[in-house]
């Protein structure tokens, strides 16, 4: 049995499933996530509690039985209380500024590179740190990443855009020089 997949789900108050053949809805107090199911795995509703279960042994579906339980979970996680990345600017002249719907990035080159930002993501700007929020963890992941990838940090100043805790790994330079 998946170690994942055997754990129940807790439903927090305000947050009800639907469960119909082809998908599964969450909604909660931040909004509403659907998710299609994958053949052979069953989600129920017992009370306060979502159980996933499998219908045989064989490989494929038992890959698949940890992964519809987590991604179910993260489902009740993100309508419930959402989930955040927080991302840092380091560098001299590295700046952020929200303009509308969008992020207007000073990174070093010769423009400013403008970042649109999905509908259903939130991003917050406080000084040179970037708070990305949202209900649905996959978004909320991939955006930070492509943030992250307009200017990745480099090893000899650490200048770039890192996750907030992220620890880079600096090298010294050229070696006739000693830091």
């Amino acid at each position: 049995m998946s170690r994942i997949g055997k754990q129940p789900i807790t439903l927090p108050t305000g947050v009800t499933v639907t469960v119909d053949p082809e998908n599964i809805t969450v909604t909660g107090p931040k909004g509403s996530l659907v998710q299609f199911t994958m053949p052979d795995i069953t989600v129920k509703q017992d009370g306060d509690q979502l159980l996933v279960t499998r219908a045989n042994d064989e490989p494929v579906t038992r890959s698949k039985h940890g992964l519809m339980r987590s991604l179910v979970d993260n489902m009740v996680v993100g309508v419930s209380s959402g989930f955040s990345k927080q991302l840092e600017l380091n560098g001299v002249g590295y700046r952020v500024a929200p303009a509308g719907t969008n992020l207007k990035l000073n990174l070093g080159f010769s423009h400013d590179v403008i970042y649109k930002i999905p509908d259903d993501v939130g991003a917050l700007v406080e000084q040179n740190i970037i708070t990305i929020t949202g209900i649905n963890k996959q978004q909320v992941g991939q955006v930070a990443a492509e943030i992250r990838a307009l200017k990745k940090p480099e090893p000899y100043k650490g200048k770039g855009i890192k996750y907030v805790g992220e620890r880079i790994i600096r090298k010294s330079g050229k070696s006739g020089k000693d830091k």
